[in-house]
């Protein structure tokens, strides 16, 4: 009987919704960044040397920092990362600045945003990145005494080390990494700062006539979601053996149907295996961009000027985007506004790496 009234309640519930008006949606907008949020100090120090020591990959070459370098945004400056040593890698190294607030992650979206830690591990363990075995890294950091410091104060003295929570503890780092608030921040929040008339004129057209903020909204300025834009296929991918290769295998251990003969990057037809898929990639943050060129998921735009120039025309072949024609001081309007969400860099201390000091028998 119980049960029974469990599923009439349940069904009942169904219909009213169903019947309930729909409430209106505001259109999408860019919005200001949030607070910061609350993070495990000690476990986030931790993450802190981790996230800048060489010992977390396979040959003890390359930190994370080697790809996400703090002075350009957490990000590297080369049109495509350099892959662990004797592979290349075919995409642009996104900067990492509130990237807690991405829903998805990689230019493929194919790990969850709300879940750094698996982000982590896979940039630590992929052959392709850091070319690290879990078991070995947890070895290497029970050797060094300076990091087992920091691990006993983030999980207790009796705390050994463990892949998963080394993970962790990179993740809790990341979410430290807000990009600073600004000027535009403020004044979408509602407070009475007086923006330069280039601000709110290049504000106005990213609502309304550019049409930015149809896939750039919310506080990062990104939807999340993949979209084609007509890049045309990477030649400094095509004619680089090592990124090839590097491309094939990634195909290879997504399942992609005949691998071998996709010989470009896929995009989100990746994770999905949908053909209308191909060639699509995740909305980039408006954050910081100013700090982290080049642009798009192969780098190959130098500039802002640039960026937007190709998105105006309407991107490239088979793109979704409509072109605009805008006058020059609007343009300049749009880059003066995306130049707004790029203050300076604060100051993001780094971790020197410490020398390694063997353990004696037993647990010290």
């Amino acid at each position: 009987m119980r049960r029974a009234a469990r599923a009439r309640a349940a069904i009942a519930a169904v219909v009213l919704l169903a019947a309930a008006p729909a409430r209106a949606e505001l259109p999408p907008a860019l919005q200001a960044l949030p607070a910061a949020t609350r993070v495990d100090a000690a476990l986030a120090e931790l993450g802190r040397q981790l996230f800048f020591e060489p010992r977390l990959s396979g040959d003890g070459s390359r930190s994370c920092a080697s790809c996400h370098e703090p002075v350009r945004g957490f990000a590297d400056g080369q049109p495509l990362s350099r892959g662990y040593n004797g592979t290349e890698y075919f995409r642009n190294a996104p900067g990492l600045l509130s990237v807690r607030l991405k829903t998805r992650l990689t230019w493929d979206g194919r790990l969850d945003g709300a879940d750094l830690a698996t982000a982590v591990r896979d940039m630590v363990t992929e052959a392709h990145f850091m070319n690290a075995d879990a078991r070995l890294v947890q070895e290497r950091v029970r050797q060094i005494p300076a990091l087992m410091q920091a691990w006993r104060r983030a999980f207790g003295d009796a705390s050994e080390p463990y892949g998963p929570r080394l993970f962790a503890a990179i993740a809790e780092y990341l979410r430290t990494l807000d990009a600073p608030d600004t000027p535009v921040d403020r004044h979408l929040r509602g407070e009475r700062v007086a923006l330069p008339p280039a601000l709110r004129e290049g504000l106005a057209l990213f609502h309304g006539k550019a049409g930015c903020a149809r896939c750039h909204h919310g506080p990062l300025g990104s939807d999340g979601r993949a979209h084609r834009l007509g890049v045309p296929a990477s030649p400094a991918v095509s004619r680089d053996a090592l990124r090839m290769i590097t491309l094939l295998r990634h195909h290879a251990t997504m399942g992609v149907p005949g691998y071998m003969d996709e010989r470009e990057d896929l995009g989100g037809y990746v994770v999905s295996k949908v053909e209308a898929d191909r060639g699509r990639f995740v909305t980039p943050s408006l954050r910081m961009l100013t700090h982290t060129a080049p642009y798009l998921h192969d780098g190959s735009l130098a500039t802002l000027e640039e960026v937007l120039d190709f998105h105006l025309r309407g991107g490239g072949a088979g793109s979704e985007l409509a072109p605009v024609a805008l006058e020059a001081r609007e343009r300049a309007a749009l880059l003066a506004l995306l130049r707004a969400l790029s203050p300076p860099l604060p100051a993001y201390p780094q971790a020197l790496p410490q020398d390694y000091a063997a353990l004696p028998r037993g647990r010290r």
